[in-house]
């Protein structure tokens, strides 16, 4: 039997983080237009984006990139790295993460449900913002109960506080490479 490699996998819709209609290319030398910037909806990718000409956009707008029938993408020129984003997309980086999450709440609880410990002295939900031991073992012992079914339920079963703005914080540190250990970002 041959293994063979994995498709790859690609980003079918992002969010704007910034866009500039007269713009040159960070990925592809010489290339000019409208540009955006974006982050991927499955994979948290930091995208390049080029646009159709004279197509709008709004910061937090999600947008079809998939390979078929784009209605206002000419193409995904490539993946940024953090340090490659406008300030304005930087600034808009963890509101925009937070309106991924809510828009996927049933991917982002589910991982609640099943995040596990790193190390014997670690667990993996340590390490988003906010959770310390307390909330881990609290959040650890209702969903042996049952698993959480929404953010609420997640809210009123442990105390803890708006989670959508701590996963948010953690995807903003796992993308600008705070960290080894990613939670939510897939590489």
């Amino acid at each position: 039997m041959s293994s063979l490699p994995s498709p790859k996998q690609y980003e079918e819709h992002a969010y704007v983080l910034d866009f500039n209609p007269h713009c040159k290319s960070k990925m592809i030398r010489g290339r000019e237009g409208p540009i955006l910037q974006a982050i991927g909806e499955e994979r948290l990718t930091l995208l390049e984006i080029l646009a159709l000409n004279g197509v709008e956009f709004k910061v937090g707008e999600r947008i079809y990139i998939g390979k078929e029938g784009r209605t206002k993408v000419v193409s995904v020129l490539g993946k940024l790295i953090h340090e490659e984003l406008s300030n304005d997309a930087v600034s808009e980086l963890e509101t925009i993460a937070e309106l991924v999450i809510k828009n996927n709440e049933d991917q982002y609880i589910e991982i609640f449900n099943s995040l596990h410990p790193v190390t014997p002295r670690l667990h993996a939900l340590e390490l988003i913002p906010g959770i310390g031991k307390t909330f881990m073992n609290q959040i650890i012992s209702e969903r042996s109960r049952f698993p959480f079914k929404s953010f609420d339920n997640l809210q009123e079963r442990t105390g803890l506080k708006d989670p959508i703005k701590l996963i948010s914080k953690r995807i903003v540190v796992e993308i600008s490479g705070g960290s080894r250990i990613t939670l939510f970002c897939r590489r």
